[in-house]
Formats: C-alpha cells, sequence, structure tokens
C-alpha cells in the first residue's frame, strides 16, 4: 500500500504507467468530454473552487478527474463501491498529484475512512455516486455544508431516491443536480451501459454460456430492461420479475415472461437483481434453486441478495474463479456467488463503455459548472433536488451525434410555428 499522508492512499504508485495507457484508451472514446476539457481549460471556470468526488475509480472517471482540473479545479476523490476501484487508474491520478483515496478490496471501516481524507479539503462541491459522500457530510460533518458546500451532483438512481427523500423531509442542506434523471444518462447508461457491461461481469466471472439458459432479471426500470434486451440477444430465456405493474407489462410485450421470484427462483440458471431495493433474494429463493444456480448483483447496494441468510444454508463456501464463490447447501446443492452480491459490472468486469459514459460525465461536468456559475453570480439553487435543464440535455445528444460522423433533421420556422399552435385544427 503506498501511502501520503493527507494526499493519496493507493494500492501500488508502480501501476501508475498501466494505468495511463488505459485512461488515454477511454480519453480517445469519450470525445464529448474531450470537448469540454479543450474548452474549458483555457477559461478555468472552476479555479478557486474545491471538489470532492465519491465516484468509481476507473479509467472513464478519470477522464472527468483529469477535465476538472484541466479547468482549473482542486479534486480529492474516493470510490463508491469497496470493489470497483482499478487500482492502476488510481495509482496514475495519485502520481500526477490528485488527492486519491482508494483501492481494491475496501473493508467497510477503510471505505467511510476513505470519504472521509476527501473532505480535507473543506470541498464546495460534491460529486456522489449512491450519495455515501454526501451523508457522511450531513451525518458526521454537518459543518461542511454550512460553511463551505455549495452544491452537488447525484450520478445513480439509489443515491437520487433517497436524496429526494431527504428533500421531502426538509433534511436536504444543500442543492444537489440529478445527474442520472438525465436523458442522455440514463436512457445510454443505464439502459446499453448495464446492459452489456452486467453480461461482461458475469461472462468474465464465470465463462458460463448464456444461449439457452434460464436469465431470471430482478427489476424492469431502466438498468434491469438493458441488462434483460442483451441477454435475449445472446440467446437467453429471460424472465423479469416486478412489484411495479406498468413495468412488469412493459417486459411482457419485449417478449419476456413475468412471474413472481418465488416461482422464478425454481427455474432459473443466473439470477441478476437490479432493483436499488433490499432483499429482493432471500433465504427461501436459496431453498428452492436448481443446483448450479448462479446469482449476482448489479444494484448500487450489495443488499439485494441476502447472502447472511445463504450463510445458514451453508455447509461450506470456497472461491472457484476470481468474483465466483461456491456456496455448497447442507443438501449438497450449490450457488456461485458472483463479486460477493456486489455490482457485477464493475466489480468483476471494467464497469459501463466509455462510449456511454462519456455523456454521463458531460452532464456531471456541466451540472458542476451551473452550480459554479450561478454562484459567481451571487446565487445558488434551492435545497432540493434538481433535474438538469431540457436543453443541456439535447446539447449533448447533438454533439454525441456529430462526433460519430450522424446529421439530424431541424425543424423549420413554420413547422415550429405549427406545433405551437394551439388553434390550428384537422
Amino acid at each position: 500500500m503506498d501511502h501520503k499522508e493527507g494526499k493519496y492512499k493507493v494500492a501500488d504508485l508502480r501501476l501508475a504507467d498501466a494505468g495511463s495507457t488505459l485512461i488515454e484508451w477511454a480519453e480517445s472514446r469519450m470525445p464529448v468530454l474531450m470537448a469540454l476539457r479543450r474548452k474549458y481549460e483555457k477559461t478555468k471556470p472552476f479555479k478557486g473552487y474545491r471538489i470532492a468526488g465519491c465516484l468509481h475509480v476507473t479509467k472513464e472517471t478519470a477522464v472527468l478527474i483529469k477535465t476538472f482540473v484541466a479547468a482549473g479545479a482542486q479534486v480529492s476523490w474516493s470510490g463508491c463501491n469497496p470493489l470497483s476501484t482499478n487500482d492502476a487508474v488510481a495509482a496514475t491520478l495519485a502520481h500526477e498529484g490528485i488527492s486519491m483515496f482508494a483501492w481494491h478490496g475496501l473493508s467497510v471501516k477503510e471505505f467511510y475512512w476513505c470519504i472521509e481524507q476527501t473532505l480535507n479539503i473543506k470541498p464546495n462541491l460534491t460529486l456522489d455516486d449512491g450519495a455515501d459522500l454526501i451523508f457522511t457530510i450531513h451525518n458526521r460533518f454537518p459543518e461542511l455544508a454550512d460553511k463551505y458546500v455549495i452544491g452537488g451532483t447525484e450520478e445513480t438512481t439509489t443515491g437520487v431516491h433517497r436524496l429526494r427523500a431527504m428533500a421531502a423531509d426538509g433534511a436536504l442542506k444543500y442543492p444537489v443536480i440529478a445527474v442520472n434523471d438525465a436523458e442522455t444518462k440514463w436512457d445510454f447508461d443505464n439502459v446499453y451501459g448495464t446492459g452489456q457491461s452486467t453480461l461482461d461481469g458475469i461472462l468474465r466471472a464465470t465463462s458460463v454460456l448464456l444461449a439457452g439458459k434460464n436469465i431470471v432479471v430482478a427489476g424492469f426500470g431502466h438498468c434491469g430492461r438493458g441488462v434483460a434486451t442483451r441477454a435475449k440477444g445472446l440467446g437467453a430465456n429471460v424472465i423479469v420479475t416486478e412489484v411495479k405493474p406498468t413495468a412488469a407489462l412493459k417486459a411482457t410485450l419485449e417478449g419476456h415472461r413475468v412471474m413472481r421470484m418465488d416461482d422464478a427462483a425454481k427455474i432459473g440458471d443466473i439470477f441478476i437483481t437490479a432493483t436499488g431495493v433490499k432483499d429482493v433474494i432471500v433465504s427461501r429463493h436459496f431453498a428452492s434453486m436448481k443446483d448450479g444456480s448462479i446469482v449476482c448483483n448489479t444494484g448500487h447496494y450489495d443488499c439485494e441478495v441476502n447472502l447472511a441468510e445463504l450463510g445458514k444454508l451453508t455447509r461450506s463456501k470456497r472461491e472457484v474463479r476470481p468474483n465466483n464463490e461456491e456456496y455448497t447447501m447442507k443438501d449438497g446443492r450449490r450457488i456461485y456467488v458472483l463479486a460477493q452480491g456486489r455490482l457485477v459490472n464493475l466489480a468483476a468486469a471494467e464497469g459501463h463503455p466509455s462510449e456511454v459514459m462519456d455523456m454521463s460525465f458531460a452532464n456531471q461536468f456541466m451540472s458542476q459548472l451551473r452550480i459554479v456559475e450561478l454562484h459567481r453570480k451571487g446565487k445558488m439553487l434551492e435545497k432540493t433536488v434538481h433535474d438538469i435543464p431540457p436543453a443541456q440535455d439535447q446539447e449533448i445528444g447533438r454533439v454525441k451525434l456529430s462526433t460519430q460522423g450522424f446529421k439530424i433533421d431541424k425543424l423549420t420556422k413554420d413547422q415550429e410555428r405549427y406545433m405551437n399552435d394551439y388553434s390550428a385544427g384537422t
């Protein structure tokens, strides 16, 4: 472990060269964020502002961090999941002088220690994936919210849900922009990114054939829909479990079978939770699963699969492959749990492809910039959860299309008048 008090703590600084290559690869596939870097490294709008970030330390996140630094920000960062940090990337950022507290395989105690280290800079801005940084400030360091923090952003569905609940209770001490709810985030990152990277993680951890398997996807929100679509495309028989009638109905119209988890547990081969809710798979489900069943989670927290209850049914456990643990039940059946029930796409693979994170992180950058620009004008957003402006969504989409060489039509003035003419009839 390499540690410099107050500056960084990472696994091994000798990995920095390998991390640089990974970051360069991501930069070559993130044209929107790189365009923002080129634009704002000249004017440095973040000069004088300090950003504390708590988000998966991947090659894509490194591109975002380096863009903030190029735009003048002081940055201090921690990972938002104990198993999602790429140690080579963390080493590169630390080597380049960025305050970095993250390594793969953190304990829960170390995880929160890392978050606390990022707060030593007394941040003006926070950037979260799961809201653990925001919760830490509110619960343990409220004086930072009172004196220093002017706003923050949140990356993922689970975090946004919890922050909206905080805001509804009047407990949120500063404004937060829900980056997750941007169209250019959840309709791309959540659907296509989660869909591909989740199956990537499963394949790396198991190397099983997906075609012909009964794959049970718990939750048919944006992430679950992406997973189900990709699994179906690889020849799997997809079963969806849901609690929301309209979401379940959508799944049926996509050609998936819909049933209760109690019933799906008996016939599934691979189980993937994507709900953001705890106890989706519990003791009674494990008790009815087939020998050889594979269980994993792609939701933010590791509580969707209740491994404590599985442990009570187990007589032995061993790791059979990296990120793949075999639980042998007391009756002899074997259940394979991937990535310790944490995000399988990040713990067992590399997370979402750079191309979709390009738009998500462009939204992060622009949302942080929005807070700073308002602050420079002596203004501040209301202390609640805010959506990004629709114009920002469309501009990011337009730039992304242009980088891919696509052109689209534009409304004529006459068409615009027609759309806004409520007197027009048949």
